[in-house]
């Protein structure tokens, strides 16, 4: 989405003024409603989904990982129960994401055993008695944080 300009990002208290006064062009008005909508439907499934489909091909990042960059490195847990939800394996790739020893989803998960393995092999990641080596595939996300992540939404 394309952020509005400067001048409206500040007067975000006064959008109902800008707007009924016909001082403000229409595309200015748009880029806001746009804006508005993107930040009544933030969530942190939203976000973890966001972050996921970061994760490059070949790499996979840790359920804490994921915590952190949607925003709350805390919410561990709350990863694994979006993951599991996920709307649109397609798009969103939860199979990239192990836990923090590297260690693979249940059986449960991908539509049964070995499923997850299959598909992080077919990503071109080795796996080696349901793990993998996060020395060798971790996604280094140093350079990213939820700014960077998550410019397309905020």
């Amino acid at each position: 989405m394309k952020r509005c300009a400067k001048s409206m990002l500040q007067n975000k208290e006064h959008w109902n003024t800008i707007i009924l006064d016909g001082s403000i062009p229409d595309k200015d008005i748009e880029c806001m409603i746009a804006e508005s909508y993107d930040l009544i439907s933030d969530n942190p499934t939203k976000r973890i989904y966001e972050a996921v489909k970061k994760i490059p091909k070949g790499k996979v990042a840790t359920y804490g990982q994921i915590a952190e960059l949607a925003g709350d490195k805390r919410m561990a847990r709350a990863v694994g129960n979006a993951l599991h939800k996920n709307p649109d394996p397609d798009s969103i790739p939860c199979f990239r994401v192990v836990n923090s020893k590297g260690e693979l989803a249940g059986e449960f998960a991908f539509g049964g055993a070995g499923e997850q393995e299959k598909l992080l092999i077919a990503d071109g990641i080795e796996v080696t008695d349901g793990r993998v080596d996060l020395k060798r595939y971790q996604w280094d996300t140093s350079g990213h944080d939820v700014i960077t992540i998550f410019s397309t939404i905020l």
